[in-house]
C-alpha cells in the first residue's frame, strides 16, 4: 500500500548495519474475481482512488522496536513527498540517523555506528528505493506504474482466507502481497530477503490494525519477520499527518550536522 513499506524495510536496515474496514457483504470467491477487480476493492478499502490521488505528502511519527533490553523501542519520523521523495529520521539516544532519498539518489547517516559522514546508498538499497518508493504503494494506479498483477489464488494468513497477488514491478522484480478476501486490505507483503547467519532469509511484513485518517485507511502496526529470526520486529505509528507542508530541501543530501527539526516538529 503505501511505500511507507520501503521506509520500513530500510528502517530495520539502518538499526541492522493508513478504524478497521468492515467485512465487505459481497466477498466473492477467488474463481469469481480477477486480480484487477481485488485491486480495486482494496483501494476502495483504503479510502478510493480519488483520496489516494489527492494526498502530496504523508507524515507518520511513532516508535520502531531496536530489539535488545536497551533503547529497545526508538522514535521516528517518517516523511514522504509525491513523486517520490522520502526522509527518515531515527533517534538513537543523542543521535539521530538519517535516511533521504529524493527520488533519483539516495543517502544516509548512521552516527549510532560512529559512521557520522553521509553515506550514499547501497545499489541494493537503490533498487528498493527504485521498486517501492511511490508514496500511496503498488497497488493504486499500478498499471501507470508499470505493474503487472497476476492473481495466484487464495491462501490463509493467520487464520484468514486471502487473495495472493504476484506484483511484477517495472524492472522485472517480483513481490507478493496477500489481500485479505473479507476487509480486501492487504495482510501481508513479501519483503526485500535478508542475509542472517550466512543465509539469504524470507522477509515478510504483516499489516496490523488499521485506522481512518482524513479518508485514507492505513495500518498502523508493521510487523517484520525474518525466517531464521528469534524475534520479529513492530513498528508502530503514533500519529499521521496528511498533506503538511515540506520543503524540497529536507529530500536532498544531508548538511552534517544532521539537524533534527523534523523529529521536534512531530512531538
Amino acid at each position: 500500500m503505501r511505500s511507507y513499506l520501503f521506509l520500513v524495510l530500510l528502517a530495520f536496515s539502518l538499526l541492522s548495519s493508513a478504524v478497521s474496514a468492515a467485512p465487505s457483504p459481497h466477498a466473492a470467491t477467488a474463481s469469481k474475481m480477477t486480480a484487477d477487480q481485488i485491486v480495486n476493492r482494496n483501494v476502495a478499502a483504503r479510502g478510493g482512488l480519488k483520496a489516494w490521488r489527492a494526498v502530496h505528502t504523508l507524515t507518520m511519527s511513532g516508535r520502531l522496536e531496536a530489539g535488545g533490553t536497551k533503547n529497545s523501542e526508538l522514535p521516528f519520523v517518517m516523511k514522504m513527498k509525491r513523486p517520490d521523495m522520502s526522509r527518515l529520521e531515527i533517534r538513537f539516544e543523542d543521535k539521530t540517523a538519517l535516511q533521504v532519498y529524493d527520488g533519483k539518489h539516495g543517502w544516509k547517516v548512521r552516527p549510532y555506528l560512529g559512521r557520522n559522514e553521509v553515506e550514499s546508498f547501497t545499489p541494493a538499497e537503490a533498487k528498493a528505493a527504485n521498486e517501492w518508493q511511490a508514496l500511496d504503494g503498488p497497488l493504486v494506479d499500478y498499471g501507470k506504474k508499470g505493474i503487472k498483477v497476476k492473481l495466484l489464488g487464495m491462501e490463509s494468513v493467520e487464520g484468514h482466507k486471502a487473495y495472493k497477488l504476484k506484483l511484477t514491478m517495472k524492472n522485472g522484480a517480483e513481490r507478493n502481497v496477500w489481500v485479505d478476501a473479507s476487509t480486501f486490505l492487504e495482510r501481508k507483503i513479501d519483503g526485500e530477503p535478508r542475509i542472517l547467519d550466512g543465509k539469504l532469509r524470507h522477509v515478510a511484513i504483516y499489516y496490523r490494525d488499521y485506522k481512518k485518517e482524513k479518508g485514507l485507511t492505513m495500518p498502523y502496526v508493521f510487523e517484520t519477520v525474518v525466517d531464521g529470526a528469534k524475534e520479529p520486529h513492530k513498528m508502530y505509528i503514533e500519529r499521521v499527518a496528511v498533506n503538511q507542508a515540506m520543503d524540497n530541501d529536507l529530500f536532498t543530501k544531508p548538511q552534517l550536522p544532521v539537524a533534527n527539526a523534523s523529529m521536534q516538529q512531530a512531538r
